[in-house]
């Protein structure tokens, strides 16, 4: 990929990530990791910036050091996959006639997501 095709989606990741350190909806730690990934691949100066960041820096270290994801994050990840999943799977699948399928498929994709985090080490 181009190099600034990969700051681009970096930006928009760290600015997702940023937003989900405010709304609970939207998970932050994913989308720092991500952003760190595509600023690994295109700025040395951003991926060490993001590093060093006051307020990402601390989780992303912990990702790309030690392969850890705090305890918090697990618990509020949890939380947001449940809330976000919860209402396809109890009020969209039920008026649609694939809705079962759509259902098994969604919590399929909730609990592989959900068993990936809760296996990472926690400290």
């Amino acid at each position: 990929m181009a190099r600034p095709l990969l700051i681009a989606l970096g930006c928009l990741s760290l600015v997702l990530g940023a937003i989900g350190a405010v709304l609970p909806i939207l998970p932050t730690t994913p989308f720092v990791i991500l952003a760190a990934y595509f600023f690994s691949k295109s700025s040395d100066r951003l991926h060490q910036w993001l590093r060093n960041n006051k307020l990402f820096g601390p989780l992303l270290r912990d990702w790309e050091d030690h392969g850890v994801i705090r305890t918090r994050a697990k618990v509020m990840a949890t939380g947001t996959i449940v809330a976000v999943f919860a209402f396809p799977i109890v009020v969209v699948a039920e008026r649609l006639s694939y809705g079962l399928w759509l259902r098994v498929g969604l919590v399929g994709i909730a609990l592989g997501v959900l068993a990936f985090i809760w296996s990472r080490p926690g400290r």
